[in-house]
């Protein structure tokens, strides 16, 4: 009842919210938990069913055949991602210091790109998943607020257009023709990565496992249309967002409202210093401004897509890179975590 309450919630608060099968749980969630209606969480495996669904469905996101249209261009498209790997983790670096957070829920809050992945491996991670999904969400917010107004009304006054809903398919459950096939596919391929992913030891091995095997699938063309979509990737959405908002208490609000001006601060300084990458890219490759901007933007990649999709952009560009930056930051973030954690023990988590 309350999964179906809050995706009800959810669909009601599309026309408003960005990421709003995320944030409308989160928030239904936060209100129950504080108002004493429900003392207990998501159960453990019905959350680590929705990571492992979540890993598939990011694997998928990396297509090399929209990687290879990038052409020239991919390596000053490389270098940004970097350089913005760079800034996520210098806005982490000055949260732990000045919010007094510990490493791991700042680097997890600050990684640009993937929020929804990022806040399910939290408790993973030995990170507090409710300063977590304030910072993602956060930033969510700004990004998906800000790229169709700079796109349509600055970098290009004379698109004009409906923006898109990426998120609103009620559909198929999986990419594939055969449901049923897609669906079989789907557990087989969440099962064996969860098993590879904790044989091999990789951090967050339930997330990180299917991932990594859903990747070298489409890589290598072995297997394809697995990937969760339409009412199932909503589902998984919002059990994620529910699961955070449960574990709030009143303390613990009272910490996260006390970050938001730091937070806001450091997601601006973010965004302000991608834009610029963004007029850099463009000044020396062939891109527009306007597909640059959308291509490095600090994730909100569902946003940054419809944006592409109103206005005419170079969207194979844009996926390519926003996938690709997606698919490191998921990656790189429990590996970063644990060499910041031995390079200053006194902030480890």
């Amino acid at each position: 009842m309350l999964i179906a309450g809050a995706f009800a919630a959810g669909e009601l608060a599309e026309p408003v919210v960005p990421a709003p099968h995320l944030l409308a749980p989160l928030l239904a969630g936060l209100v129950l938990a504080l108002a004493g209606l429900v003392t207990r969480e998501v159960p453990r495996g019905v959350n680590q069913a929705c990571q492992a669904a979540l890993g598939i469905l990011v694997g998928s996101y990396l297509s090399p055949v929209s990687i290879q249209r990038a052409g020239a261009d991919l390596l000053p498209l490389a270098l940004v991602t970097a350089v913005t790997i760079m800034l996520s983790l210098g806005a982490a670096g000055v949260m732990t210091r000045l919010g007094h957070l510990d490493r791991a829920s700042a680097t997890l809050g600050m990684v640009a790109g993937g929020s929804a992945a990022v806040v399910a491996t939290a408790r993973d991670l030995d990170a507090d998943g409710r300063v977590v999904a304030l910072l993602q969400y956060l930033r969510v917010l700004i990004v998906a607020g800000s790229a169709p107004l700079l796109v349509q009304w600055i970098l290009m006054p004379s698109a004009t257009g409906r923006l898109l809903d990426a998120d609103h398919e009620l559909g198929p459950v999986v990419a594939a023709h055969h449901q049923g096939v897609g669906l079989v596919m789907l557990g087989a391929v969440a099962l064996a990565g969860a098993l590879i992913g904790r044989a091999v030891r990789l951090p967050s091995p339930v997330l990180l496992g299917p991932m990594l095997l859903t990747a070298a699938l489409t890589a290598g063309g072995v297997a394809e249309g697995f990937a969760p979509t339409g009412s199932l990737r909503t589902i998984l959405f919002t059990v994620i967002g529910l699961d955070i908002g449960l574990r709030f208490t009143r303390p613990a609000l009272g910490r996260v409202v006390r970050l938001l001006p730091l937070a806001v601060t450091c997601t601006v300084t973010i965004s302000a210093a991608c834009a610029l990458l963004a007029w850099l890219l463009a000044g020396v490759s062939h891109i527009p401004l306007a597909d640059a901007y959308l291509a490095t933007t600090p994730g909100g990649i569902n946003a940054v897509l419809s944006t592409a999709v109103s206005t005419h952009a170079d969207i194979s560009l844009i996926s390519s890179t926003q996938s690709l930056r997606l698919f490191t930051m998921i990656l790189l973030a429990p590996l970063l975590i644990r060499l910041s954690a031995r390079r200053s023990p006194r902030h480890a988590g």
